[in-house]
């Protein structure tokens, strides 16, 4: 009887520790892979670090909708598993999940710390949301969608409740390159240093200079002439190739910064951002990502199809083996000519008799595209800053 069971028996015990340990991985990534490709192609403003091993499913995720989605689809498949994901907003922050910017240009860096790469500027006044700490650090991410790390010393963090009490009250915008508020009228002690574009609230008004409140709490003073309330700047906001254009050259000579988006310093992309942004637009952060919007324009050296506003793209063009890679862009301002950020803030030329003639940048031109009065998805109005975070 031994000699018949023994090996039946043995068999039984390799069929069900088989199914038993069955390895889902390789499936299961492969889902999650999918699932990414469709709801955050760019980890630059989606959250989808999720990865599948030990039985469990394990990481972090922003995209909550998307998460129970996979997790449906597990379940219909009927592949046992661990939920061990941490859904953003991390629980820990309590209702503190918004922010304001509190210094006149937070630099938001690539990892929590200040060595890291600066990947963003937000200026004050920018809300945020927030989605989770790391030892005096926020994972954060601005209106544009760009997540990206912030120390706590340049954020004030908030409830929903606390934000929207902030929406409703009377605001300034600095209008100014640079200034300072002051901690009172005589200007004999700064409280902040300012740039254009910061936000800030009204606590009292004189002749000739208004009382603010930053948005950490602090008070102070600031002349008249340097500041326009919220609603009036926004009506006065445009695109016109005028406003375009003064506001570039009132750039001239700024200082290039990898990650820079003010006054204080800009790449190429973070110039073109604040181009727009100081006329009512929010474009997106990168290079990379402001090339998806508006309309193509241009991808034959045809400049007489341009206008003023365009946006000029540059680097390597793609091959069969190679991805296309965006590294550069500038804006058009006529007469052959448009404005960049290399080295400084720099108007170049593409006609050869021109004393700016740039035969390096013709040399890695790939297209021009159109945002002005085009509408696109990643293009918002900067009015929805306030009312839509």
């Amino acid at each position: 009887m031994q000699r018949i069971y023994i090996p039946i028996l043995a068999s039984l015990i390799t069929v069900l520790f088989s199914c038993a340990s069955k390895d889902n991985s390789e499936e299961v990534n492969n889902l999650i892979e999918e699932k990414r490709a469709e709801v955050a192609p760019d980890k630059r403003v989606a959250l989808w670090d999720l990865r599948f091993e030990n039985d469990s499913l394990k990481g972090e995720t922003d995209q909550p909708e998307a998460l129970d989605a996979l997790i449906d689809e597990l379940k219909s498949q009927e592949i046992n598993f661990t939920d061990a994901v941490s859904i953003l907003p991390d629980a820990a922050l309590g209702d503190k999940t918004k922010a304001l910017v509190t210094i006149s240009v937070a630099n938001i860096r690539s990892n929590p710390k200040h060595s890291a790469e600066l990947a963003t500027q937000a200026l004050m006044g920018t809300p945020l949301t927030v989605l989770k700490q790391d030892d005096g650090w926020f994972l954060v991410q601005t209106p544009d969608g760009y997540l990206s790390w912030v120390d706590r010393a340049g954020i004030h963090l908030m409830t929903e409740a606390e934000l929207e009490r902030w929406f409703r009250e009377p605001k300034v915008v600095f209008t100014s390159l640079i200034g300072y508020v002051w901690k009172t009228e005589d200007q004999s002690e700064m409280v902040s240093d300012l740039v254009a574009g910061d936000i800030l609230t009204i606590a009292e008004e004189t002749k000739d200079q208004l009382k603010v409140n930053l948005p950490d709490g602090r008070q102070g003073w600031i002349s008249s002439n340097e500041a326009q309330d919220w609603q009036s700047w926004i009506a006065s906001r445009n695109t016109s190739p005028e406003a375009l254009i003064t506001t570039a050259k009132q750039m001239m000579g700024t200082p290039y910064l990898w990650g820079g988006t003010s006054i204080k310093g800009v790449d190429c992309s973070g110039f073109t951002k604040t181009i727009y942004y100081l006329n009512g637009q929010i474009i997106p952060r990168d290079a990379s990502q402001q090339i998806n919007e508006g309309e193509l324009v241009d991808a034959d050296k045809n400049w007489d199809k341009l206008q003023v506003g365009d946006l000029l793209f540059f680097g390597v063009k793609g091959t069969p083996e190679k991805k296309e890679r965006v590294v550069h862009v500038g804006m058009w301002i006529g007469n052959g000519e448009f404005i960049h950020s290399r080295g400084l803030v720099r108007i170049s030329s593409f006609d050869p008799e021109n004393p700016n003639y740039d035969e390096y940048e013709l040399g890695r031109y790939l297209r021009t595209k159109r945002i002005v009065n085009v509408p696109s998805e990643h293009v918002l109005s900067v009015s929805e800053l306030l009312t839509n975070n």
